[in-house]
């Protein structure tokens, strides 16, 4: 994979690789099949986050960085808002240093939610370090039979 020297206009297709100390920061671009999964992982990372404190789009933008995540405002912010429609997140608007705030906490909904991906991502992980994964069935090549109905 070609690695291409960190600009600041590329969000949506790219992470960042994390800087070795007297490295330069390279970004790897990321195929839109790849950046669905780790959608995924940034949805449970914001969850983790608002479970232990409020949170807002510019921290969680920092945070995101600080795990290898380049992620801008114009993808961040649909993703809250999905989540508050999905009734994962709640929002209400607070006066910050004078200025008004949308800041984000989880709902019972998100708590729930978050325990089962919890669980799923400490499968996957054990299994993503298995030495010898578990078996699938082999493949024959023959039809699996089909259930005939009676009557």
């Amino acid at each position: 994979m070609k690695l291409m020297p960190h600009t600041n206009n590329i969000y949506r297709n790219s992470i960042i690789a994390n800087a070795r100390p007297g490295r330069e920061r390279y970004i790897h671009p990321v195929l839109k099949q790849q950046r669905e999964l780790f959608f995924g992982l940034i949805r449970i990372h914001v969850l983790v986050h608002a479970s232990h404190e409020p949170i807002f789009g510019l921290a969680m933008m920092e945070e995101l960085t600080h795990h290898g995540y380049r992620i801008g405002p114009g993808t961040l912010y649909p993703l809250l808002h999905g989540l508050e429609r999905s009734g994962l997140l709640k929002s209400a608007l607070k006066s910050v240093g004078g200025r008004k705030r949308r800041v984000y906490k989880i709902t019972n909904a998100g708590k729930k939610a978050l325990e089962k991906a919890g669980d799923k991502v400490d499968e996957l992980h054990h299994e993503i370090h298995e030495e010898h994964p578990r078996e699938l069935p082999a493949v024959t090549g023959r039809r699996a039979p089909t259930r005939r109905s009676t009557g």
